[in-house]
């Protein structure tokens, strides 16, 4: 006798489901209502229709931003990600050391974001930040308030610092889901370690590394709190990304429609991005799997 699945426990859901979407649209159709107005006061706005999108799309500073912000992204994924799936492969899997590698692994990602900042911002001092003061100690005069390219490295050595541990943590819960099957099968082979990891782990990382780097684009593109505490932006705006623009636009300069659109701008750029990551690497794995059968 087949039995009829019961669907009806998603009713409990739907109040969830209607409070999120409603904190959700709310806010993004006032946006939207900003970004067609030029706001004076409280009472006194115009219409201007596509006018903001088109100044913010030509401004020479925000897409200076961005191509900042694409740099940063992509150099931070270019290493996180192999980073984290070595990390994976060499902590323990299991007693009493994995509890320990995991604890340990996972503390960077407990810390806050603008204590992150704090931390580095001391840590890169040239008078008692040992970083800052071993280099100086070696004869590199360290300085990320007055070297564009210290604050760049600096800044991505902070952003590995803090988030290759997720990327680590998703890998290895992917690497315990493999059935021990599958190793005693290469072992039978006399695969290679290199053999292990292309053709079984590696297959089977792809949806948790989707995850990953989808997660890891997302926040550091609109990555705020940990730049503008270490460096504010600087020195001048080798480190001003969109998120800081878009902040002093908004809050400093109080711009209402400029900054409504570009905000929107920003949001559809992600949502882009991330689309485009997302189809690339399910379709790579499809060809993978297409040519695995055939073979």
């Amino acid at each position: 006798m087949n039995k009829v699945p019961n669907n009806r426990a998603w009713w409990l859901v739907l109040p969830m489901l209607a409070l999120v979407a409603f904190s959700a649209i709310v806010p993004l159709m006032t946006v939207v209502n900003y970004s067609v107005q030029d706001v004076f006061d409280a009472n006194t706005r115009f219409f201007t229709g596509t006018e903001w999108f088109v100044k913010m799309l030509n401004d020479p500073a925000l897409q200076a931003a961005l191509a900042r912000q694409f740099a940063f992204s992509l150099t931070i994924l270019a290493i996180q990600v192999p980073l984290g799936v070595g990390i994976a492969l060499l902590m323990p899997k299991r007693g009493w050391r994995a509890s320990l590698v995991l604890i340990l692994v996972t503390l960077p990602l407990l810390i806050p974001w603008n204590v992150v900042g704090s931390i580095w911002q001391i840590f890169t001092r040239g008078d008692i930040g040992l970083m800052g003061w071993s280099l100086r100690q070696i004869g590199y005069p360290y300085n990320i308030t007055s070297s564009p390219l210290d604050a760049w490295v600096t800044i991505v050595l902070m952003d590995v610092w803090h988030w290759t541990s997720l990327i680590a943590l998703l890998c290895y819960s992917g690497l315990q889901a493999i059935p021990e099957a599958y190793y005693q099968a290469a072992r039978i082979d006399r695969a290679s370690r290199w053999a292990v990891f292309r053709y079984i782990q590696l297959p089977k990382l792809t949806n948790v590394l989707v995850i990953g780097v989808l997660l890891r684009f997302m926040h550091s593109f609109m990555i705020y709190a940990e730049p503008f505490v270490l460096t504010g932006g600087g020195p001048g705006s080798a480190t001003t990304f969109l998120s800081q623009s878009l902040a002093i636009m908004a809050t400093a300069q109080f711009d209402v429609g400029p900054s409504a659109a570009f905000s929107l701008i920003y949001f559809l750029i992600i949502l882009l991005v991330c689309w485009v990551f997302y189809t690339a690497i399910m379709n790579l794995q499809k060809d993978r799997q297409g040519g695995a059968r055939h073979d």
